[in-house]
C-alpha cells in the first residue's frame, strides 16, 4: 500500500477544522489538525508533513507569520486559506512563501484538487518522473545545464546557480523558472503560466503569478525576467 500523504492543517474554527479533516481523510490523506499557529509550528517541526494548509487568521501566531517560519526551515508546499479573495492577506501569504491559496468557504473537492496540483508541482520540481537513464552520456548531461549569463539551470539535478553560487528555490519557483527557461525570449502570459505551473484548468488569480515572479527575481536577478506590459513575462536569453 502506498504511503499516505501527510497534511498539516492549521485552522482555529472548530467546525471547519473538524469537517475538513474528515473530508481529507476520506480522500486518503493523513491529517494533523491544529487550532493555532504556535501549535501548528510545533506539529510541523515534529511531524515534517508533506504539505501545510494554513488559515490566514490564527491566534497566537498568524498564518502569514507561520508560513514565514516554515519557509525558513523547509521548502514543503504551503497553501494559504483566506476568507476574502480580495484581501491583502492573500498577497502577504504569497510573499511569505506560500505556493497557492484557496478562498473560504471552499468546496472539499476543489481543495483536494488544489492540494494534488501543488503536490504534482513539488514532485516535478524535485525531479520525480524523469526519463533520464542511468547510462545517459556526457553530452546529454551537458545539455541539461542551461546558461543565461551568470545564471545556470541544471534541469536534471534541479539546481540553480547564480555566479557559481547555489540559489535556493521553492518547488513552485523552480517550476516557474523551468517554464521560462524552456522558451527563453518568448513572452508567456499570466494565464498560460497559471495553466502550466499551477495546473489551473480554469481562470485563476494572476496575483499568484505576479508575486512568484517577483520572488524569483529577488533570487536570480531583477533584470533576468522582463515584464512585457499587457502580455506577460519573458526570460532574457
Amino acid at each position: 500500500m502506498a504511503e499516505q500523504t501527510h497534511v498539516l492543517f492549521v485552522e482555529d474554527d472548530d467546525v471547519i477544522r473538524e469537517a475538513t479533516q474528515l473530508a481529507l481523510e476520506r480522500d486518503g490523506f493523513a491529517v494533523t489538525a491544529m487550532p493555532d499557529g504556535l501549535a501548528g509550528l510545533d506539529a510541523f517541526r515534529a511531524d515534517r508533513p508533506d504539505i501545510a494548509l494554513l488559515d490566514v487568521m490564527l491566534p497566537g501566531l498568524d498564518g502569514v507569520s507561520l508560513c514565514r517560519r516554515i519557509r525558513d526551515e523547509s521548502t514543503v508546499p504551503v497553501i494559504m486559506l483566506s476568507a476574502r479573495a480580495d484581501s491583502i492577506d492573500v498577497v502577504l501569504g504569497l510573499e511569505a512563501g506560500a505556493d497557492d491559496y484557496v478562498t473560504k468557504p471552499f468546496d472539499g473537492a476543489v481543495l483536494v484538487a488544489r492540494i494534488r496540483a501543488v503536490l504534482r508541482r513539488f514532485g516535478h520540481a524535485n525531479g520525480s518522473g524523469s526519463g533520464a537513464s542511468a547510462d545517459s552520456d556526457d553530452s546529454d548531461a551537458a545539455m541539461s545545464v542551461l546558461q543565461f549569463g551568470d545564471l545556470e539551470i541544471d534541469t536534471e539535478g534541479m539546481e540553480v546557480r547564480k555566479g557559481g553560487v547555489t540559489v535556493g528555490l521553492t518547488p513552485t519557483e523552480m517550476r516557474l523558472l523551468l517554464e521560462f527557461s524552456s522558451a527563453p525570449g518568448t513572452v508567456l502570459s499570466r494565464d498560460k503560466l497559471l495553466e502550466r505551473v499551477w495546473d489551473y484548468g480554469w481562470g485563476g488569480d494572476t496575483r499568484v503569478v505576479d508575486v512568484h515572479v517577483q520572488r524569483l527575481r529577488t533570487k536570480i536577478g531583477q533584470d533576468r525576467i522582463e515584464t512585457v506590459r499587457g502580455f506577460g513575462y519573458k526570460l532574457k536569453a
